[in-house]
């Protein structure tokens, strides 16, 4: 892990000010699909392009469906892609002028033969855009598609890639759940795209990455250069995440966030936890924000005898979510990795006691303000929730604890700058004067 101080040493830009003088650059942020309420892609699209729009960049979105939703005055280019997952048969999708696009093509012939192919064919319509825009925009921030086009796309004007965390992980967790060898084929063949973002993510000179465990899993998964990568921790809105003297946390409310039952997100973990607290705390229960659909979890919990210990939510208004964070008696964070770990970093902002895993960048995010037990180990994990669930001085003590560091250190303006000074690095290469050293 790097202290501080290394931190300050070696990576100054992240001691910018927002008053630092910045040349307003033409930037265009690029994300393959940026749904705005299921998953981080549209947050972190709509997050960044504020913090750039208010640092005084001409901010633009190029974006496939489900497309982002933004503030007044920053530009969405829609790139239609043939969203074959909204089809029942994507296999009758197809139509005269689709033939006439490789980029259609790809998409039809991946998705339709067990690969996910959206990357690279919004990669390929990227591409045709800016040939028949030239000149328009200043640099390129691409969030995470590392499709190989985007090589291409690099001779013409500078890009920046936002890293979170290698999907090579996904795949190693679902190759490990698939036991049957014609699973484990269709699996490999779903995530055929992981090389070719490794070999992208090689070739690029510059990325920016949202933790250090995002840059060492990364250099690990798909051997980047560490050295190449600039690292600033997402921010979160405050305006929105913040602690409520109005609100009265729950007793044995444990609350928590599953965009899928797959084993990259811990919930078993978390359910077998359960399991050993809740015998001794009558009012020990859990909160699952998403849709707990038929799988290993819900089994589980049936097994267990659970099943009425757990209540679910889904398509929750980003206030709703506050108001749960600020309710529960305790937010578990369970993954075995996160790049970063919005759920964590907006709990604490809210003032909640995290009991989290040490998967990935939860350690980073978490600091000493939240309990954390080894990746997998429901029995530690279960001493925690039992700490806090018996303890509320203590969750009085960590959630203050909390909301200070989420307000110190998550901040989009900080991360929006420490990208204009990645910007600028790259354009200094290129000789252009862009107003801000780099």
């Amino acid at each position: 892990m790097i202290s501080d101080a290394q931190t300050a040493e070696t990576q100054p830009w992240l001691n910018a000010k927002p008053s630092d003088p910045v040349r307003s650059l033409r930037v265009l942020v690029t994300g393959y699909r940026s749904h705005p309420h299921v998953g981080g892609q549209g947050v972190y699209i709509r997050e960044l392009t504020r913090g750039l729009r208010d640092l005084g960049h001409e901010v633009s979105v190029a974006s496939g469906p489900p497309y982002p939703e933004l503030d007044e005055g920053i530009e969405l280019i829609k790139l239609p892609a043939l969203d074959l997952f909204t089809h029942d048969n994507a296999l009758m999708a197809l139509r005269p002028h689709h033939l006439r696009s490789w980029a259609d093509m790809s998409e039809y012939l991946s998705h339709n033969s067990g690969a996910f192919g959206e990357l690279y064919a919004f990669s390929r319509r990227l591409e045709r855009f800016l040939t028949k825009n030239p000149d328009r925009f200043d640099v390129i921030h691409d969030n995470q598609t590392l499709a190989s086009p985007f090589l291409r796309i690099q001779k013409r004007l500078p890009v920046i890639a936002t890293l979170h965390h290698p999907i090579a992980i996904d795949r190693e967790y679902a190759l490990q759940a698939d036991t049957k060898w014609w699973k484990r084929a269709l699996t490999r063949r779903w995530y055929r795209f992981v090389d070719m973002q490794a070999r992208t993510a090689r070739k690029m000179p510059r990325l920016f990455a949202v933790s250090q465990a995002a840059v060492d899993s990364h250099a690990e998964h798909y051997a980047i250069d560490a050295g190449r990568v600039r690292v600033s921790f997402n921010g979160i809105d405050h305006a929105l995440f913040h602690p409520d003297a109005n609100s009265e946390r729950e007793p044995g409310l444990i609350v928590t966030t599953a965009s899928a039952d797959a084993p990259i997100k811990g919930l078993d973990v978390l359910i077998a936890a359960l399991a050993k607290v809740s015998a001794a705390r009558p009012n020990a229960r859990l909160h699952i924000i998403g849709t707990l659909r038929d799988g290993p979890a819900k089994r589980t919990l049936e097994r267990l005898g659970l099943s009425s210990r757990v209540t679910t939510s889904a398509n929750l208004t980003r206030d709703a979510i506050a108001d749960l964070y600020r309710r529960a008696n305790i937010v578990a964070c369970p993954a075995r990795f996160e790049g970063f770990g919005f759920p964590a970093a907006e709990a604490m902002a809210c003032g909640a006691a995290v009991v989290a895993s040490d998967g990935g960048a939860l350690p980073e995010v978490i600091g000493d303000a939240g309990l954390i037990s080894p990746v997998g180990d429901a029995d530690a994990m279960a001493t925690n929730l039992a700490h806090l669930l018996d303890r509320p001085e203590e969750v009085t003590r960590l959630g203050a604890s909390a909301s200070k560091r989420a307000l110190a250190q998550f901040n989009w303006s900080s991360h929006a700058l420490a990208a204009t000074r990645l910007y600028a690095e790259a354009l200094a290469a290129t000789g252009a004067d862009t107003g801000v050293e780099a």
